[in-house]
């Protein structure tokens, strides 16, 4: 929790009324429309939604990378108007140097926050986020000679070493393999439980959401904000474990059956509409096997 937060008793981050749009006269589209938002400190917040409904360009404005049209964010109680590195947000791409080894890629961040400190103080900072995220072997390699797992990870140890109050994820494992995407969310749930640092996830994986999360958020097609679901199941969460969890497939289904509705209910074109595999519904009665 962080002292300021302690102090005035307010959100870690808020956002109130928050609209944007792109474009202008008959060619503008609202993406975002009077969003309310609150993420406590020390609370991880996952955001699902389907692709068109604005979950990156909310992630944009949490940071300060966008201004709102309507509405204010606030961090501790404070307006929040410009980016800095107390909000670290981490991308869908990689966002490496290319021309810089990862001990470099990392030495960008630290570098940010350490102005006065020795280059060895620095260095030494910038190999412990590369040991917590299991690159000790790969602090010379430069992008090219990483796996995109590993290059992830490069990311997330950058925006760690801002050591950031908010850490804002936007969709991070989204383009790696099962295998990858699931070691990472393994990796990730470790770290915020060791730091408690408040932390929005935007995914479009219901189970991502569900590992990570102490509460889901749903995006609408509209832009806006619809159901919430708090996260009871208790910590550390195991996959494996999880998947025999009686209230853990239940909310799972709640949240898919919901999300199935939105996009049924969206004017969203139907490319748009169509649910990915992860949003689809989840057979509760599982099929007969034999000759069909």
């Amino acid at each position: 929790m962080t002292r300021a937060s302690l102090e005035t008793g307010a959100p870690a981050l808020a956002l109130h009324g928050v609209s944007k749009g792109f474009g202008a006269g008959a060619s503008r589209r609202t993406v975002l429309s009077k969003i309310d938002f609150e993420l406590a400190a020390s609370e991880f917040v996952a955001i699902l939604g389907f692709s068109g409904s604005g979950k990156t360009t909310l992630l944009q404005v949490m940071a300060g990378l966008l201004t709102p049209d309507l509405g204010n964010i606030e961090m501790d109680g404070a307006p929040a108007r410009n980016p800095g590195p107390e909000r670290a947000l981490i991308f869908q791409s990689y966002a490496l140097l290319p021309w810089a080894t990862a001990l470099e890629n990392v030495l960008l961040a630290v570098d940010a926050v350490m102005r006065g400190a020795s280059r060895a103080e620095r260095r030494e900072r910038a190999l412990h986020f590369l040991h917590l995220v299991g690159l000790d072997a790969a602090t010379e390699r430069r992008p090219h000679e990483l796996s995109g797992g590993m290059r992830q990870r490069v990311a997330v140890a950058r925006a760690l070493a801002l050591e950031p109050r908010i850490l804002l994820l936007d969709e991070p494992l989204s383009a790696l393999d099962a295998l990858t995407r699931a070691s990472l969310q393994i990796e990730i749930a470790r770290i915020w439980e060791r730091d408690r640092t408040s932390a929005v996830l935007v995914t479009n994986d219901v189970d991502e959401a569900l590992l990570l999360a102490d509460r889901v958020l749903v995006l609408t097609p509209a832009g806006s904000f619809g159901a919430e679901f708090p996260v009871s199941l208790p910590r550390p969460r195991e996959r494996a474990a999880l998947n025999h969890d009686a209230s853990f497939r239940k909310l799972r289904n709640e949240i898919t059956a919901y999300l199935v509705e939105q996009r049924d209910r969206s004017a969203l074109p139907n490319a748009v509409r169509r649910a990915p595999p992860s949003l689809r519904p989840i057979a509760l009665v599982p099929r007969r096997m034999g000759k069909s």
